[in-house]
């Protein structure tokens, strides 16, 4: 979510700074979370949204008008899960919620887990 008038967002902290109070608020706790589940991730800014890599991309996040998506970047985890985000509005390969009704960290967790088991398995490891 780039701000024209500061130009493209540089680090997940300039991007979160732009970001009304209750999407600030509501991603900046999932960006807790998935660096509990993930402590070695890397944190950048890729497409403009923030991401996390380890064994190559894992997930990022991003607001929108009227809510706030969690990316897994990838379908197969989503798919796999499916019964476990079956309450939110999901699309290819990220789910969608409401910033007063954030995801709860274990499922945050749960999938941020999967994604790292996934990149090791698509690397042979």
């Amino acid at each position: 979510m780039a701000d024209e008038a500061r130009g493209p967002v540089t680090s997940i902290d300039d991007y979160l700074a732009r970001l009304p109070d209750d999407q600030r608020s509501a991603l900046e706790a999932l960006r807790q979370v998935v660096r509990s589940a993930a402590p070695d991730a890397t944190e950048m800014i890729s497409y403009q949204i923030p991401t996390f890599r380890l064994h190559g991309p894992l997930v990022g996040f991003a607001a929108a008008r009227g809510h706030c998506t969690f990316h897994l970047l990838g379908t197969a985890v989503l798919e796999a899960h499916a019964a476990d985000v079956a309450g939110y509005p999901t699309g290819k390969g990220s789910i969608r919620f409401q910033p007063a009704q954030p995801l709860p960290a274990e499922l945050v967790t749960k999938l941020v887990r999967a994604r790292i088991a996934e990149n090791l398995r698509l690397r042979g490891r």
